[in-house]
This record gives structure tokens, sequence and C-alpha cells, in this order.
């Protein structure tokens, strides 16, 4: 046989061609043979077995993950414990979009455990937009740290973008005239603040906006709306108990319906005038107390380390789940009937009212200030038709 060019090919024996094939054949076997045991050397090698597998992550399922967790966390070890892990942990952590998923509960920082880094912590979350850290942040400011102005723009900022809470803080210091004088008062702009939080579902906004329709406090008396708006804060309660509990997996107990009238006379038996219902706290429902929001825990916890009092000739709110303090004398009022305990809201007096002190108020004829001033009305401000807190005199009936 020729080639195209005209050479012959070169004639080989036939026991040479049949060895020379086999040589191929065995070459192309230990060719395959090593190909196979480079690869399994390769799988075994320390170098992909030490490799890290968390470094191959993409960064948006990271920080999808960090926004579950953030969300969802407890305290607030559940999350810093996951920003002290690694740097890259620490660096998404830290992201805007992980910490405006923050709940609440993440920013349950104790009085004790209060420093700069903490402060800075809560101030990332705000910028971030997180409205939950903007009111804490904005309510210890406020109250805590006396810095009114950023701790009211912090509350303002959470009111704008819908928080209840915020928005019936507000309320309050506009009631009270917090941070300034007693001039400083607005009540028209408290029962607005109060029933844009009440449309939200705030229960202690919905309460106090029917003892302002009750008793015409900054707006058009209305009895009877006040009574419906009161029923309906007191259903709101049950409510929310039973949805906690339902979440819990805990089967409600009977005693939650059980009728339970406390055995303490009401010192105005003559205002008794509405029928009863035995679902609804205020009238004697064995219903628990609700759980504060961490800003007041935190208050609460800031005053007790420091004496009890937040200064010289202040008080604090005698509703144990409020914390919040007078930011000057005689701004909150006081009991009418016993003198013994003030309150910053009538929502926190009804609270308190059903939850200790309707079994400890007595009638007292005249009580003295700690100067040795008597007031009789309970605060100064009663004698403008405010009204001083009256032992529930018209903020709940006696059951």
């Amino acid at each position: 046989m020729r080639t195209r060019r005209g050479f012959c090919y070169p004639r080989l024996e036939g026991d040479v061609s049949f060895q020379n094939m086999s040589m191929v054949v065995k070459k192309r076997r230990d060719f395959t043979a090593e190909q196979m045991a480079s690869r399994k050397r390769n799988r075994n090698s320390p170098e992909i077995a030490t490799r890290d597998l968390f470094e191959t992550l993409p960064d948006d399922l990271v920080i999808s993950i960090l926004c579950k967790l953030s969300s969802t966390a407890s305290c607030p070890s559940d999350f810093t414990n996951v920003l002290i892990t690694c740097k890259r942990l620490n660096g998404l952590g830290l992201h805007s979009l992980v910490l405006s998923k923050a709940s609440q509960k993440t920013f349950a920082i104790k009085a004790k455990n209060w420093s700069e880094p903490a402060q800075r912590f809560l101030k990332l979350c705000a910028d971030a937009g997180n409205v939950e850290a903007c009111y804490t942040l904005g309510m210890i400011r406020f109250y805590c740290l006396q810095n009114r102005g950023s701790g009211a723009s912090l509350m303002a900022k959470a009111a704008i973008s819908s928080h209840a809470q915020a928005l019936y803080s507000l309320a309050v210091i506009q009631f009270n005239g917090s941070g300034g004088s007693k001039n400083d008062k607005d009540l028209r702009a408290g029962v607005a603040l109060c029933a844009r939080a009440a449309f939200l579902g705030h229960i202690d906004a919905l309460r106090e906006l029917g003892h302002c329709l009750q008793d015409g406090y900054g707006v058009r008396q209305n009895v009877t709306e006040g009574r419906r708006f009161l029923v309906q804060a007191n259903a709101r309660e049950l409510a929310a108990v039973f949805s906690t509990v339902a979440a819990s997996g805990v089967v409600p107990t009977r005693s939650l319906f059980t009728w339970n009238p406390l055995p303490h006379p009401h010192p105005h038996p003559r205002n008794v005038n509405c029928g009863g219902c035995p679902l609804l706290s205020d009238f004697g429902c064995n219903v628990p107390a609700p759980e504060a929001h961490p800003a007041s825990r935190f208050m609460t916890e800031w005053f007790l380390v420091r004496g009890g009092s937040p200064g010289q000739g202040l008080r604090l709110c005698s509703h144990v789940g409020c914390g919040r303090p007078e930011t000057r004398r005689h701004e909150f009022r006081r009991c009418s009937v016993c003198g013994t305990v003030n309150y910053c809201s009538r929502a926190c007096q009804a609270l308190d009212w059903k939850m200790r002190h309707k079994a400890e108020c007595t009638p007292t004829e005249r009580w003295v200030d700690e100067d040795g001033d008597g007031d009789e009305n309970g605060n100064g401000d009663a004698g403008e038709g405010e009204g001083g807190v009256n032992g529930n005199d018209d903020v709940m009936p006696d059951s």
C-alpha cells in the first residue's frame, strides 16, 4: 500500500505487530489506572479537606439567615453571639437589612449592662430604619439620660412609621407636658396621638382615649362613647391573652373565665351603674398582667439601681409595668383617696388598680405632701378642671 506521495508503508512481521498492539493497549490501560489513582488522591488530599466551605456561601444567603435570626431572637445574646463568631459574620450581621429586621427582644438590654457600645448598637439599628430601636433608644434618652430633644425626635421617627407604642408615649408626654413646664401641655395633641395609636390596636391608648371621652379631657365629653372604648379595650386585652396562650401551646384554664370580685369595697360606690361582664379584666377576671416593653423594664431597673428615685422631689409612676419618671415636680396625678400612689396616665392607673391598688387603697380625709404641704386634689392641676387621679372614681367601676 502506498501513500499519496507514492511512498510505501513499512512492512512489519505479524508477531511483532501483535506485540506492539499489546504494548499500546497496555500503555493505555496503565494511563487509565494512573488517572483513576490521581483522582482518588485528589479527593483525599488534605488541601480539600481543610478548605472552609462557609466562605463559599454567597453573601445574600448569609444575610437572609441573619435577618431571620435577628427577627426571632429572644434575648440580645442570641444575636451578639453570632456577631463575635467570626469576622465575616460580624460584618454581615451589621448590615442595614439585618439591623432593620431585629425584634424588640434583641434590644432588651439590662440597665446594669448599659454602656456606650450598647448605645452605639441601638443607634445603628435606629439609623437602619428599625422602629423598635428608635422607640427604645428614644425612651432611654428622654427619661434616663435626660436628653429630651434627641429622645423625642427618635420617638417621633418611630411614630411616623406608625409605631403604636411610640404614638402612645408621645401622647403621655403631651398630656403631662413632660420635659417642660405645666404650660407646655397640649391635651388636643395628646388625644389625637391616642386616637391614632388606638386605631393601630394599642390597648392602653384605647383605654386612655375612653377615659378622656368620659371625663371630657382634651375632647368633648361623651360618656357613652368612652364606655364603649373601655369595653373594647378590655375585650382586646382578653383576646391578646388568649392568642398568647394559644401560641405557647398551653390549654387555657377555667380560672380565666371565673368571676373573681375583690373583697374590698369601692371607695365611691355611687358610680357603680353599669352591668359587669366576667370576661373583662377591669371587672374582676383573672387575666394575667401584660408583658412590659423592654424600654419600660429598662427604665424601672435604671431608677431602681439609683435608689428608686429619678431625682430630688420627683416620683416614678406607681404602675410596675411603666417605669416613667417625673421630669418636674408634681407632674403626675396622685390618688385623691389615699394619696400614696401616682400615675403618669389613666391607663396606668386602671392597670395598677386591678393588679394591686384596689386591695390597698383606703380613704383618707387629708394627706400631706413630702414637703409638708397638703394637696387635697392630688395634683395642683386638678383645680384647673383636669381632675386628680381619684381612686378610680371615673376610671373603672367596682364589681
